[in-house]
């Protein structure tokens, strides 16, 4: 049957144009049953006789996935109109939805009820979208009821109160989510449950669950309108609200509209805001900005004790760095510049998701099988405690569980959220792992059977198509080798270099050829696109792509043939480039090299032999290259890497320390620069508007302020006017202490922005350059096992030469950009997680081995510093006073000279100054265990 449907449509233009769509009805949509005797049942995913038929409303969907991702709720109906109207309104839980509905395991059945001719309607006079919708669900729920008859029952599970009332009116069986959850007789599924805002508790029924008897009131939010409104007449100010990773009670929003960014003291001026939130927010009178001379280090005791006019400031990594920022006119009045102070008035975007933590100790209440208020604390100090209501509170108290938010009401301290899952045991290492991976939004599932397919047989070997294939170059002749960490199995590059009759050099960087195998639009591709990056832990490593790729197939074993995709030069000794050639190619490595053993290769005067002699000569050339690359501005910058010996059967830490850069190590940073520098500009003289690059954007000066302050502070002066200036500058911070330049170096790297990834399209020329590198442009090609970028460019450089079609992904510019958004997201989300995972592991192995060791302070605050341990690559708090010591001014701080003095002028405390610590773990209960310095 044939439906037209008409609707108008505002063109760019602003004229509005009538436009008509075929809308096709069919009668052979099946219901999904498998005791339909109506029906074609080969497809059913539906029981009868085994359970009642459910059909959810689109606001159940998008509230109570956790609830709907439980094995317990099965035989559930998708109606088409509920996907699409999910689909519209939240990707993530949209995707969710598919993922159940895609399970074989899962009884979720799809109904095309939009298309079926006893269920399609169309909208009434006077009806709005919403409603038609409503009528839409209750009209496929009845046909479902007449459909199967007796033979089954069918309930419409819905929380509007209208629309249950409608369905009961005309013969529908409906219940709340609440209600059916109970009829389950399930109450661990109550725990699940997302009440409506309006039903949240009164903070009164909660006074116990809070340790200060203060009542907090919040200001209502800005209706939309209004914030819009404000916006544009420069009232408010955009910007997305990041939290202090150190001190809950502080956060920045970056504010495009003032170039500079807002500080945010306390919950009450944050209004709800959780870190990421995009939110509004209005300054505050310039007489109530705060002034840097404020910062102090917060404390555990602290985090309940916040009050509307305290502030707790604490030093911050890279991340949070807060920044002095001079203003226009205030430098003779206040010689320490005040920072823009503000307060949230509405949130315009909200980034609410799932967290990780435990629920903060308490007495269980009388008798049993009775829910209860409890406080969740998670695990990331920037969100603020969430209040559950449980009825398994028993066997949650010594777990780590996940908690969702669900709302902030302003008359309530605390965001109500609902259980989600229980992760393990508190201080289990496989669970902190787990919540590693959990906080850090990072995939670990096993690749799904869709995915595994994908791959071609093994064992797999080269076959002689591919040798006769005329695009690629049998290079197994040369002397290839592979110069990778310890035990690397992962292998994506190698390299050669064969002295020519003429003197020159043939150098080449020979990078696995994954596309050969991951081809556009699989399932195989789309789940490498959306994982982003392969994820390394202390422990182990989470692969972008299935195994037997990252460590058969794709990777460049010794003593095996495989397929790669080569950059060859032709390199006068000067290290001059000549000429560049891209081929897809054949190659079999002669070693695959530890950076250990390639260095002790280089090292040992008595061999001679050819492998040995190629090394050599790469890192002749390698020097030359870095010179050059130094000389036109490229930064050397270090950063705090720690490296753990792990037990290969227990997986706990052994040992620790700094990890060790060799000239090995530089060698092949080197030629993978000079690849991935070659290629961006192939691919972009070749595609101008649709390559993946990669950029580093240059530091402002306010971002280079806290190392300006600290270099000065010891008598150092930087020049920040170009990366040649701060690179020479940075040769020239010398001192009597052998650690000192490292130290400069690594509090330079935390004040530089964020290399991205981006399409060429969005941005102009000018916006392309690499600042750290001092680069015009580069990408990324060298790594396609670990990075998803990577075989994006192979795509794009293959195009270039005429090898393979363009795929059709590069001409959809917003595609594009999606791509490079997912890929910083996952990019920084797998760096965070690598973080995490060394603090982890750090704990570990001091939990039982307390230890004194040297320390440099890097940051100095009113109550104590921040100190660097160089040995192990830790940082972190020493507390010089407690809170009421602070208050009572012992300790004076001179901010120009970043000195901490007591008063009597007894002892003093200078940043860069070498102290003595002493590093113990320490479990304060409710917070988890942490690694405390103290001063000896």
């Amino acid at each position: 049957m044939l439906h037209n449907k008409s609707f108008v449509k505002k063109t760019k233009g602003g004229k509005v144009m009538k436009q008509v769509r075929e809308h096709y009805l069919r009668d052979d949509i099946y219901c999904g049953a498998s005791i339909c005797k109506v029906c074609d049942t080969s497809g059913a995913r539906l029981n009868g006789f085994a359970s009642t038929i459910v059909v959810v409303d689109t606001n159940v969907v998008l509230s109570q996935i956790d609830l709907l991702e439980n094995p317990a709720i099965d035989n559930v109906v998708l109606l088409s109109v509920v996907l699409e109207e999910v689909k519209n309104k939240n990707a993530a839980v949209y995707k969710r939805i598919r993922d159940l509905t895609s399970s074989p395991l899962r009884k979720f059945f799809v109904f095309s009820n939009e298309h079926h001719k006893d269920t399609y309607i169309k909208q009434m006079d006077g009806e709005t979208k919403n409603d038609r919708n409503d009528r839409a669900i209750r009209v496929a729920t009845q046909w479902y009821q007449t459909h199967l008859g007796s033979a089954a029952s069918v309930l419409l599970i819905t929380n509007d109160r209208e629309n249950k009332r409608k369905a009961t009116e005309e013969g529908i069986c409906a219940e709340t989510v609440e209600s059916y959850v109970k009829s389950l007789g399930q109450q661990d599924l109550l725990d699940l449950l997302v009440l409506p805002a309006s039903e949240d508790v009164d903070m009164e029924e909660v006074e116990d669950l809070r340790p200060s008897k203060r009542k907090v009131i919040y200001t209502e939010h800005k209706p939309i309108s209004e914030i819009t409104s404000g916006l544009h007449r420069g009232i408010y100010h955009q910007g997305k609200l990041r939290v202090n990773r150190y001190n809950p009670f502080e956060a920045y929003v970056g504010s495009e509209s003032i170039g500079d960014e807002i500080i945010i003291y306390g919950r009450v001026n944050m209004n709800r805001a959780f870190d990421g939130d995009i939110v509004a927010v209005e300054l505050l009178p310039q007489d109530q900005w705060h002034e840097e001379k404020s910062l102090s280090i917060a404390g555990e005791e602290e985090e309940e004790e916040e009050g509307e006019e305290e502030v707790h400031l604490v030093p911050s990594s890279a991340d949070d760095a807060p920044r002095t920022v001079p203003q226009q006119g205030s430098a003779e009045a206040n010689p320490v510049s005040a920072r823009p102070s503000g307060r949230v008035v509405g949130i315009i975007k909200r980034n609410w998701h799932s967290y990780c933590g435990s629920l903060e100790p308490m007495a269980m209440p009388a008798g049993s099988g009775s829910g209860v208020h409890a406080l969740f604390i998670s695990k990331d100090r920037r969100i603020p405690k969430i209040r559950i209501y449980t009825y398994q509170l028993g066997n949650l108290l010594d777990k780590r569980i996940i908690v969702a938010v669900d709302s902030w009401e302003s008359h309530s301290r605390y965001p109500s959220g609902h259980y989600v899952a229980v992760i393990g045991e508190i201080g289990d290492r496989d669970t902190e792992s787990e919540v590693v991976l959990i906080e850090n939004d990072i995939n670990s599932k096993p690749f799904s059977s869709q995915v595994l397919a994908c791959l071609p047989p093994l064992p797999w070997s080269i076959s002689s198509e591919d040798l006769s294939n005329p695009i690629r170059q049998d290079l197994r002749n040369l002397c290839v080798f592979s110069v990778d960490p310890p035990g690397c199995k992962d292998i994506d590059d190698a390299l050669h270099c064969t002295a020519l009759p003429n003197g020159n050099f043939e150098v080449g960087v020979h990078i696995a050829d994954v596309t050969n195998f991951v081809h556009p639009g699989t399932p195989l591709d789309n789940e490498a696109s959306q994982r982003g990056t392969s994820v390394y832990l202390v422990e182990r490593r989470i692969d972008m792509l299935p195994k037997p790729l990252t460590e058969d197939i794709c990777s460049l074993r010794a003593d095996v043939e495989r397929l790669a995709f080569s950059v060859i030069w032709e390199m006068t000794p000067e290290a001059e480039i000549i000429s560049t050639r891209y081929t897809k190619s054949v190659i079999k490595s002669s070693a695959a090299l530890s950076y250990i053993e390639a260095q002790a290769r280089m090292d040992d005067s008595r061999l001679m032999d050819s492998l040995t002699t190629d090394l050599r000569n790469m890192n002749s050339l390698a020097k030359k290259m870095r010179l050059r690359r130094i000389e036109r501005g490229a930064l050397t910058l270090a950063s705090a890497e720690v490296k753990f010996q792990i037990d290969t059967e227990t997986h706990d830490p052994l040992d620790v320390g700094m990890y060790q850069i060799r000239e090995a190590n530089q060698m092949v940073e080197e030629f993978m620069l000079a690849a991935n520098v070659s290629v961006a500009q192939q691919i972009l003289e070749s595609f101008p508007f649709c390559s993946l690059l990669r950029r580093h954007p240059t530091p402002t000066r306010e971002m280079l302020e806290p190392l300006l302050r600290t270099a000065a502070a010891v008598g150092l002066h930087l020049d920040v006017s170009s990366s040649k200036a701060l690179a020479d500058s940075l040769d020239r911070a010398v001192g009597d202490d052998p650690y000192f330049n490292k130290l400069i170096r690594i509090l330079a790297t935390r004040c530089m922005a964020q290399a991205v990834y981006f399409c060429s399209g969005d941005l102009s020329l000018s916006e392309f350059h690499h600042y750290g590198l001092a680069a015009p442009l580069y990408t990324h090609f060298t790594s396609p096992i670990r990075r998803y970028a990577d075989v994006t460019v192979h795509r794009l450089l293959a195009a270039s030469l005429g090898i393979s079609k363009l795929p059709s992904v590069f001409q959809d510019r917003p595609q594009l950009t999606s791509i490079a958004d997912n890929l910083n997201y996952r990019h920084r989300n797998a760096q965070m997680a690598g973080r995490a995972s060394v603090e982890l592991h750090t704990l570990i192995y001091f939990r039982n081995r307390p230890t004194d060791t040297e320390a440099r302070i890097v940051k100095i605050r009113s109550n104590g510093f921040i100190v660097f341990v160089p040995k192990y690559g830790i940082e972190g708090p020493v507390y010089l006073t407690t809170r009421a010591e602070k208050e009572s001014g012992e300790w004076y701080v001179d901010e120009q000279q970043q000195k901490i003095k007591k008063m009597d002028g007894s002892v003093t405390y200078s940043v860069l100054q070498s102290v003595t610590i002493h590093m113990e773990v320490v479990e304060p209960q409710p917070n988890p265990p942490k690694l405390q310095l103290s001063l000896i």
